[in-house]
């Protein structure tokens, strides 16, 4: 009987380790364009992918204080298949825009996009930070 509760939690942490998604991490934005860039936090939220973001840097790197950090700045993304996301929306606290937005995952990159209304922009490439 051990044996068996023991294989049973086996499969189920296996299958949850299996499960998650290879955009779940902590992501480095671009700089803004004030120059500060950010720690996105990219994870499962209630079965959509979102992310929050967790610090902000000064163009020199350095760790600054902000407002926003802990709000999401991703939320409602789903996943397309082959590294492809969308459906979501990305907020854009330099601009307090929100983009109807598209994610590409290729290795350690992760390429944002967006528009609002007929305006559309390259958010640039993030970078994995774990």
């Amino acid at each position: 009987m051990k044996r068996l509760i023991c294989a049973v939690f086996g499969l189920v942490f296996a299958a949850s380790v299996v499960a998650a998604d290879p955009i779940y991490g902590l992501w480095q934005t671009i700089p803004d364009d004030n120059g500060n860039f950010g720690h996105i936090e990219v994870q499962d939220c209630d079965g959509t992918i979102c992310g929050v973001l967790m610090k902000s840097f000064d163009t020199a790197g350095k760790s600054i204080e902000s407002d926003n950090i802990g709000k999401r700045i991703i939320w409602n993304m789903k996943s397309k298949g082959d590294g492809k996301y969308g459906g979501g929306k990305i907020w854009s606290p330099d601009t307090d825009k929100t983009y109807a937005s598209k994610l590409e995952l290729v290795g350690d990159e992760l390429k944002v996009s967006g528009c609002v209304f007929i305006v559309c922009r390259d958010g640039g490439t993030w970078t994995r930070v774990k």
